[in-house]
């Protein structure tokens, strides 16, 4: 049986006007100078203007309640489950501006369990 390899969840957020500003400030200075983009981020803009920020587990942290995003500031998670299952890797967050306002998903690798060894 197959098992699903990698996996995405929308996060439920609370943004405060503080890190709206600090992500429009961000998008300013990356189509001013891409250059000045730091190590573990990258951005993109689709054909329908949306800005895309990825940012690598090297630069976001994920706490109970929070996600930290290094150099940018912290968005609130609502609910009380985990984010993602324990062991999962590889993680990625990704920061969308849309029509509707910003849009928060993390992708990761789900942690491979082996029915072979399971006794």
């Amino acid at each position: 049986m197959g098992q699903a390899k990698s996996g995405e969840i929308h996060l439920a957020t609370q943004t405060t006007e503080a890190l709206l500003a600090a992500l429009e400030n961000f998008r300013e200075h990356w189509k001013s100078n891409p250059a000045l983009v730091p190590r573990g981020l990258s951005c993109a803009e689709s054909k329908h203007g949306e800005f895309v920020l990825v940012a690598a587990e090297s630069v976001f942290t994920t706490l109970p309640g929070a996600c930290v995003i290094k150099g940018i500031g912290a968005v609130e998670l609502l609910g009380p489950d985990p984010v993602f299952e324990a062991g999962a890797h590889s993680k990625t967050l990704v920061l969308k501006r849309t029509a509707e306002g910003w849009r928060f998903s993390i992708k990761f690798v789900r942690p491979i369990v082996r029915e072979r060894n399971a006794e």
